[in-house]
Formats: structure tokens, C-alpha cells, sequence
């Protein structure tokens, strides 16, 4: 076929809401649009177990160690999922470290801001994660069949984790006046880079526009955030959080809660390095993706002489 029949054949399982596959054509503008989304939802997994991991031994109780635990490794999981459909389209694991190590690469902006208490742990599973699943839900439709197949399993986990998060606040909530007023801070820290998470106003994004004639994304950022505001609000007040935005009401005539402006300065300073934990986060992914280095050889090592024996035994 020629390149316009092979875009025509592409365009109609698309229109269709037909699967691309790993094996089927694709524009390359397509396969670089995956390749970037997906990584970076993978690096971001990867990352985010940073904040949690450094409170595992200082969690309340051995249930919440065990619970956080949990979490983590759901985490580690997810990235395994992500970076393995990613390789589906032709990229090398290795490479997409290099690109994260290099800069080249991103990851989500929340996971850029310090962890300072364990209402911390708590506002991360409840409004980070709360944020995720409402935006990896509209992707278990996404386009590109093994990304859509991978997210069922990662939703179905991100909602042990945001009732998780959940969970702790509502502790705290009912606490001592000290633990209510340690969940309030943590609210008013993560609330407005929650909100980022989905990514620039839909006016302003320079990817949002084709993922969705693709159908890469099923809704814009502005949707998924409206959705996500409306649920969260909710959720806070029946606890007696306050969210802190002097502007937020209820608008009887559309029926959702309007909100004050973001600061979208600082969610570009963030994107492009200069966050509180930038450069932290980087430089102890570096450090272990360095030390852990024999563990992976030891693995190859491993998996190659298993293979070199089963063919010794086939051919003896």
C-alpha cells in the first residue's frame, strides 16, 4: 500500500474505535506521541514511590507500614506495565532511563513536592492518586491497544490507594486538634499541584488537540479537571477539610464548583526542573539506577544460562 492508503486504513480504525496494535502501521507523529505519554506516565510511577518510601518506617502503626508497603509496590508494578508497552513501539527500556536521567524526559509535576508529615502520605493517595484515577479511567480507552490494556489492572489498583489516602485524613480528622491541623496543611500544600496534574488549560496545551483526534486521550485536561474538583470538594467538606481557595463556590447554573485561578508559572517552573524536589528525586533515581546495576546483570546472566541449558538438554 501506499503511505495515504496506509493513513486512510489507520484513520478508519480510529473513527472505528478499533485498536492499534504493536504490529499495525502507524504515523510516526502517532508513535512519538505514545512513546513520550507513556514513558513519562512510567517514569512517573517510578518517581512517585520516593515520597512514600521514605515513610515507611515511620508510619503510625505496623497496618499502615504494611498498607504503604503495599502501595509502593503496586507503584513499581505500574512501571514495569508502563515501560513494557512502551517497548512495544520500538524503544529500548534503557534508553527511556537515559532520556529520564538526561532531562530529556519528564515526569508528573506533583511528584516534584516534599512529603513533610504523614498527612502527607495521606493527601498524596486521596488528591494525587485521586487525580490519577480519574484521568487513567478515560485511558482504559485510550487508542493503543496495550496501553488500554494495561490500565485496567493500574485503575483497579489506584483505587486501593486512593481510598487509602482517603482513609488517613478521615483519621486525622477525628484526631487531636494538632493531627487535624497537620491534615489541613498537607491539604493546602497539595491541593493546587493536584489540580496541575492534569496538565495546562486545554487552550494552552500543545498535545491535547491531536491525542484527541487520535483518541490517545478520550477528554481534555479542563474536563478531566472539572470532574476531579467536583468529586474532591465534596469529599473534603463532609470530613470538615477546608480547600484553600478563597474563590471556590458552587455555580447552580452549570452545577459544578468553580475555582480561583492556578498558578500556572509555577507549574512550568516545576516542569522544567526548578521545583522544590527536582533535583532530588533525579539525582536518588541516578544513584540507585546505578548501584542496582549487578542486580540486573546477575538477572541477564541469569536468564542466558537458563536458555543456553534448555538447549543443551533439546539437543542432547
Amino acid at each position: 500500500m501506499t503511505e495515504e492508503e496506509k493513513l486512510t486504513r489507520f484513520n478508519s480504525k480510529i473513527d472505528k474505535e478499533e485498536k492499534i496494535e504493536p504490529k499495525d502501521w502507524m504515523p510516526d507523529a502517532y508513535r512519538k506521541t505514545m512513546i513520550r505519554q507513556l514513558s513519562q506516565h512510567a517514569h512517573s510511577e517510578v518517581i512517585g514511590m520516593q515520597p512514600e518510601g521514605n515513610w515507611v518506617l515511620r508510619a503510625p502503626s505496623l497496618r499502615a507500614k504494611k498498607i504503604l508497603l503495599a502501595k509502593i509496590q503496586d507503584e513499581g508494578g505500574h512501571g514495569l506495565y508502563l515501560y513494557s508497552a512502551t517497548e512495544t513501539l520500538g524503544i529500548d527500556r534503557d534508553e527511556m532511563i537515559q532520556q529520564l536521567h538526561e532531562g530529556k524526559a519528564k515526569y508528573s509535576n506533583i511528584f516534584n513536592y516534599p512529603a513533610l508529615t504523614w498527612a502527607d502520605i495521606g493527601a498524596i493517595g486521596w488528591l494525587v492518586d485521586g487525580a490519577a484515577i480519574v484521568n487513567q479511567i478515560s485511558l482504559q480507552r485510550t487508542s493503543y491497544g496495550p496501553y488500554s490494556r494495561g490500565m485496567i489492572r493500574i485503575c483497579k489498583e489506584e483505587s486501593f490507594h486512593q481510598r487509602q489516602g482517603y482513609e488517613i485524613m478521615v483519621t486525622m480528622m477525628n484526631g487531636t486538634p494538632e493531627q487535624k491541623q497537620m491534615a489541613q496543611d498537607a491539604m493546602n500544600r497539595w491541593w493546587w499541584p493536584s489540580l496541575m496534574m492534569f496538565g495546562p488549560p486545554d487552550n494552552d496545551s500543545s498535545h491535547t488537540k491531536q491525542s484527541m483526534r487520535w483518541k490517545i486521550k478520550r477528554e481534555s485536561n479542563d474536563v478531566l479537571r472539572q470532574r476531579f474538583i467536583d468529586k474532591t470538594v465534596d469529599q473534603a467538606h463532609f470530613i470538615g477539610l477546608t480547600v484553600p481557595d478563597k474563590d471556590l463556590k458552587f455555580n447552580k447554573s452549570t452545577g459544578h464548583w468553580d475555582i480561583g485561578k492556578i498558578n500556572w508559572d509555577e507549574f512550568h517552573e516545576v516542569i522544567n526542573g526548578n521545583g522544590p524536589c527536582n533535583k532530588q528525586r533525579l539525582a536518588h533515581h541516578i544513584k540507585v539506577h546505578n548501584e542496582g546495576r549487578w542486580v540486573r546483570e546477575a538477572a541477564m546472566a541469569f536468564a542466558e544460562n537458563e536458555t543456553r541449558t534448555k538447549k543443551e538438554l533439546v539437543t542432547h
